[in-house]
């Protein structure tokens, strides 16, 4: 199953993407309350948005963005066409889904 969930509202030759993608978002600051250690830092550094295999948006985050980020952007398309959110994380995790407009 995939993290990143999409809804996609198509307004003449603009599409209007939002997105939740569900990842911890560790700073590497934080301290397990139970073991006293510092919890690895695990955060998105990457966030690309392409649309008919068209990238249209890249994003480079960092550890301050919190859990749980909601994107919100706008990008040229019309009904009907593929768009396709992917991430990597700074451990090398990544994920990514698509949906038609």
């Amino acid at each position: 199953m995939s993290t990143i969930r999409m809804r996609i509202s198509p307004a003449g030759d603009v599409l209007d993407v939002k997105a939740l993608v569900r990842h911890p978002m560790e700073s590497g600051n934080r301290e397990d309350k139970s073991t006293g250690e510092k919890i690895p830092a695990n955060y998105i550094q990457v966030l690309n948005v392409e649309v008919n295999g068209e990238q249209v948006m890249q994003g480079n985050l960092s550890e301050a963005v919190s859990k749980n980020p909601y994107i919100n952007i706008k990008v040229p398309g019309k009904k009907g066409d593929e768009v396709k959110i992917s991430w990597t994380s700074n451990t090398g995790e990544s994920d990514e889904a698509s949906q038609a407009a």
